[in-house]
């Protein structure tokens, strides 16, 4: 575990390194509000990165936070808002970058 000063006290505070998440959820998931519910799942769950329409029609999400903070947003992902159908959702591991907040990029 990482770990930083703690304002020159001699003490060390542990740092809880985030995990990140890279997503691709593909079906009916763009004109359907499907970012900006993302972007509110996000809120609630303390997940910080970005999600973005991608060219050939899917939504792709860059998602840090604590693992299983990124088990229940992946699993909120797979199901979408209720005007999006989703027909697949491929996740896999990726180095975190560090985010401070969750934006909705692009349009």
């Amino acid at each position: 575990m990482a770990s930083s000063d703690s304002g020159g006290s001699g003490r060390r505070r542990p740092v809880r390194a985030a995990s990140a998440l890279r997503l691709t959820v593909r079906g009916r998931v763009q004109g359907v509000g499907f970012r900006w519910w993302a972007m509110e799942r996000a809120g609630r769950l303390g997940i910080c990165g970005w999600v973005a329409n991608r060219p050939d029609g899917s939504v792709e999400i860059l998602a840090e936070g604590a693992p299983a903070d990124l088990q229940a947003f992946a699993a909120d992902m797979e199901k979408g808002p209720p005007l999006a159908r989703v027909d697949s959702l491929f996740t896999r591991p990726c180095p975190a970058e560090g985010f401070r907040d969750f934006r909705v990029r692009g349009w």
